[in-house]
């Protein structure tokens, strides 16, 4: 595969290499070459690359594909916060679950950052693991992008790779266009799930329901009651037996 390089970035710090791909290390004489908007790289590269970077430097890899992001305005600020209060509210609520705020996730040639997603513990069958130096390795069951600038990329390439990774659910706030699409993945293809009563539903996590208009309009009680009245629903409490129910899992096992 064909490397475009920029310029090249002295090595100010590094982190161990992820474990299942161990990517060469630079060394003092050999720094480098930045990440650059556009080039092709596959993961291993990808990663030995970013490590290397400045600390607040930001890049996702998308099906080969180096993206790096716009700035983000305020209001992209605001509603992922209340999606990060959303989801660990139910998290609060149901155990062996965990909600990640813009947590590396590598899924086959891509490594993206989504905005949040929920995931089952590994060590209790979650679908994803986590490698020994700490990054989430596999498709957590559901991902949260907040859309302004990103729309394209959010509703297209990432689309496609949360899709084949195996991403049981995926969740995309669209700022501009003032809605949420919510996507449940079924025999290998994402469908669109409809709210009802403009309340959206998982079918993966019961009880985790969104009020599109309270989320949008910043309004925590609102959104913190829908939700609680999917809690108060038997699929919820069935669920939080059901994981209560799991043996834990020694790390050999781990997906």
């Amino acid at each position: 595969m064909a490397i475009v390089d920029g310029a090249d970035f002295p090595v100010t710090h590094m982190a161990p290499s992820i474990d299942q791909f161990n990517p060469p290390q630079p060394t003092a004489t050999h720094p480098v070459p930045r990440l650059v908007d556009g080039q092709r790289l596959d993961q291993p590269e990808f990663h030995r690359r970013y490590l290397a970077m400045p600390p607040n430097f930001r890049a996702e890899l998308i099906d080969g594909v180096v993206v790096l992001p716009s700035p983000l305005k305020n209001r992209h600020g605001y509603v992922h916060g209340l999606v990060l209060y959303w989801l660990n509210l139910y998290r609060r609520d149901t155990p062996r679950l965990r909600a990640c705020d813009n947590a590396t996730a590598i899924l086959a040639n891509s490594e993206v950052q989504p905005d949040a997603f929920l995931m089952i513990d590994p060590a209790f069958g979650g679908q994803a693991s986590v490698s020994t130096d700490g990054y989430t390795v596999g498709a957590p069951e559901l991902v949260v992008e907040v859309a302004d600038s990103s729309e394209s990329t959010d509703l297209n390439p990432k689309f496609r790779e949360y899709q084949k990774a195996g991403v049981k659910e995926y969740v995309v706030i669209l700022l501009r266009r003032q809605t949420v699409r919510w996507f449940s993945l079924d025999s290998g293809v994402f469908r669109e799930i409809a709210s009802v009563n403009g309340v959206l539903q998982s079918q993966v996590f019961p009880g985790l329901w969104l009020n599109i208009e309270a989320l949008l309009e910043d309004d925590l009680e609102g959104v913190e009651t829908t939700l609680r009245q999917g809690l108060s629903q038997p699929g919820h409490a069935q669920f939080v037996q059901e994981l209560k129910s799991r043996p834990e899992l020694p790390r050999s096992e781990y997906p």
